[in-house]
């Protein structure tokens, strides 16, 4: 097949782009900034229609990807080109997808499991899931991110593409044993002692291994039936003081400072990021690709972290990517 994924010179798109390659796949990168690497990459703006267009014609897959880093302060200039850089994008995918003369019979969009609100209580799936923004106290921010998410899917749910199969992926945080993931951040926080409870440690953490987050995608390609929202998580999300003591545990680290949410706050004003990303509860269950009959390989996190330590200790092992 040939699978063109938009926006896929990232730490995610390159974890994708490898895996497909080397199951055979013709892949073809879309990059702003076009680099070499194993498969072919082609450059584009994220926007408007260019030769990036003719790749779409005749392709059996696009997987996209696109869209400005969350990992900021959002400030009015960032804000906006977030929101951008996700909905001109896909507007341009759906566009090229509507006027090509063979357009490719899946489309995987991006998304973010994100978009579900702050729970403590029953988890979200795509049948019951309560999208976010409107949780009492929920700070502007949080609202700001679930915006985007419902921006960025409704330009792909509003493309004209009758002969596509649409999947919105909403995705959790993708744990990957390689360098430039959130991995390695949580990783790096552990090692220095600092992997804590953060505020009071119940918001739950959905995450999904990077071996099942690839699988799932193989899957949606495959299997015809699955259109519309899938969310892209392990069946076992957990509280965030849980979370990190499992990974301690996995690393052989004895303890970690806990931090309040005002330390948080000062914390990620320094780093010019934002403490939704850590004091956000979101409780996310893949139920569609369960009920489809996906079986994960790393259904749980202390699987997961005993998988990821120990290939981080032997220099980044790709083989739960194959």
């Amino acid at each position: 097949m040939k699978i063109v994924i938009p926006g896929g010179s990232g730490h995610i798109g390159t974890l994708l782009a490898r895996a497909l390659a080397s199951d055979g796949h013709e892949v073809v990168v879309l990059s702003r900034t076009p680099k070499l690497a194993p498969w072919r990459v082609a450059q584009w703006d994220g926007g408007a229609a260019g030769e990036w267009t003719k790749e779409l014609d005749g392709a059996d897959v696009v997987i996209n990807l696109a869209g400005r880093s969350v990992n900021c302060r959002y400030n009015p200039a960032n804000r906006a080109a977030i929101l951008e850089s996700r909905v001109k994008s896909t507007q341009a995918i759906g566009a090229a997808i509507g006027l090509s003369p063979r357009p490719p019979r899946i489309w995987l969009q991006m998304s973010t499991a994100t978009i579900y609100a702050h729970t403590f209580g029953a988890p979200n799936d795509e049948w019951s899931g309560t999208i976010g923004g409107r949780e009492p106290g929920a700070p502007a921010t949080w609202r700001f991110s679930i915006d985007v998410a419902r921006a960025w899917e409704a330009a792909a749910t509003a493309a004209v593409a009758p002969s596509t199969r649409l999947v919105l992926m909403r995705s959790a945080m993708v744990m990957s044993a390689e360098p430039g993931g959130v991995f390695e951040a949580l990783y790096g926080v552990a090692r220095l002692g600092l992997g804590g409870r953060i505020g009071d440690g119940r918001q739950f953490v959905s995450w999904i291994h990077e071996h099942d987050f690839i699988a799932a995608v193989r899957w949606l390609i495959a299997h015809d039936e699955l259109s519309g929202i899938v969310n892209l998580a392990a069946p076992n999300p957990l509280p965030q003081q849980d979370f990190m003591q499992v990974l301690r545990g996995a690393m052989g680290v004895p303890f970690g400072l806990s931090g309040s949410a005002w330390m948080l706050e000062v914390a990620t004003f320094i780093h010019r990021t934002e403490s939704e990303l850590l004091l956000k509860s979101r409780r996310v269950v893949p139920t569609r690709l369960i009920e489809d009959g996906f079986a994960f390989r790393f259904p749980t996190w202390t699987v997961a972290a005993a998988d990821l330590v120990g290939r981080r200790g032997q220099g980044h092992s790709r083989d739960a990517a194959a």
